[in-house]
């Protein structure tokens, strides 16, 4: 807002000034409308240059300068050449003409070939561009709404700048307007873990404009995105995961994160865990350790909401997670206290 006051200031200043000074000898309100005009394309080459990068500027005031240069030894050529032609004044023109062109087309050449600048060769100059950019993490919905991306950024264990583009804020707006009820409370968990990631002091969180209108896939989107700004995609989704290598960009997998971070079992280790459900195979019981775990026991299918020591057989790692394999002991314990036996109850 402060820069929109400006710039109106700088418009209204440029036209008094014209107004009172007629610096091209018409008439008062010619001159304002003149000078607000020509504070008006001053300020679109002003907001274009923002918009560039530290490469492409540094690319254009270079090739400005050259063309300069270039256009100051061809007048001195014309300049011995067409004085016998024309009148000091056609001369002139012509002059200022070259120097124009000539700083015009380095002008435009240098900024469509600074890109091709190289960043280490020039020390620290790009210091603080390409490098912010390498380190930020693009956010997709999944992630966002799975939350847990806004416990590892406030334990520290991800750097860098979180980049939220507003294409992922649509749609997690959608799924927050959504008739479904899940639906909803999925959108808004997501909305609500943003707002959480960008209340904390120590967790960057950018939201970016940048969209591309000719790809209609939001992962597409996140993929060109993460190119664009060379940085990484942290996801849970399975799919993206794969397109994301398919195109030759680094992906961040929460899900292969919480795998890495479960405990290590072995065959042989004794553990207690709470039967809930029937398994697949014949008598057979599923419970579930704190991390989510599925532990298979054999023999357990009778014992369902009751607590059972178990003595681990095997370890099955598949794609969508780790599996316990394990039996009871011989003597069956439990951690709950079951029914009498025959013999208690002859007691």
């Amino acid at each position: 807002m402060d820069l929109i006051l400006v710039r109106l200031f700088f418009m209204a200043l440029l036209a008094g000034v014209c107004f009172f000074l007629h610096p091209l000898g018409m008439a008062g309100w010619v001159s304002a409308v003149a000078g607000a005009c020509s504070a008006g394309a001053i300020i679109v080459f002003e907001m274009r240059v923002r918009a560039l990068s530290l490469k492409r500027l540094i690319g254009a005031v270079a090739g400005s300068i050259l063309g300069i240069f270039g256009a100051s030894l061809f007048c001195m050529v014309l300049r011995g050449a067409l004085a016998p032609v024309l009148t000091p004044a056609a001369a002139a023109v012509v002059e200022i003409f070259v120097l124009l062109l000539m700083t015009y087309v380095g002008l435009l050449v240098g900024a469509s070939k600074g890109d091709l600048l190289n960043p280490s060769a020039m020390g620290t100059v790009f210091a603080a561009d390409r490098p912010t950019r390498r380190t930020a993490k693009v956010l997709d919905t999944s992630v966002i709404i799975d939350g847990r991306i806004a416990d590892i950024a406030e334990a520290g264990f991800i750097d860098g700048m979180m980049v939220v583009p507003e294409f992922v804020l649509r749609e997690l707006q959608i799924v927050a307007d959504s008739t479904d009820a899940s639906k909803r409370q999925r959108g808004r968990r997501g909305l609500d873990m943003l707002q959480r990631m960008q209340a904390n002091t120590n967790i960057q969180v950018q939201i970016v404009p940048d969209d591309f209108p000719s790809i209609r896939e939001v992962d597409l989107k996140l993929l060109e995105l993460a190119k664009k700004w060379e940085a990484k995609v942290v996801t849970n989704d399975f799919n993206l995961n794969k397109v994301a290598h398919l195109h030759h960009v680094e992906v961040l997998n929460i899900n292969d994160l919480a795998n890495a971070l479960k405990p290590v079992v072995l065959p042989g280790e004794k553990m207690n865990v709470l039967i809930l459900k029937e398994g697949k195979e014949y008598n057979q019981g599923v419970g579930y350790l704190d991390d989510g775990t599925m532990v298979v026991v054999d023999h357990a299918r009778k014992l369902i909401g009751r607590s059972v020591e178990i003595a681990v057989t095997s370890v099955l790692q598949t794609a969508s997670g780790k599996m316990i394999f394990g039996k009871m002991d011989e003597n069956g314990k439990s951690g709950e206290a079951g029914r009498p036996g025959p013999v208690e109850m002859a007691r």
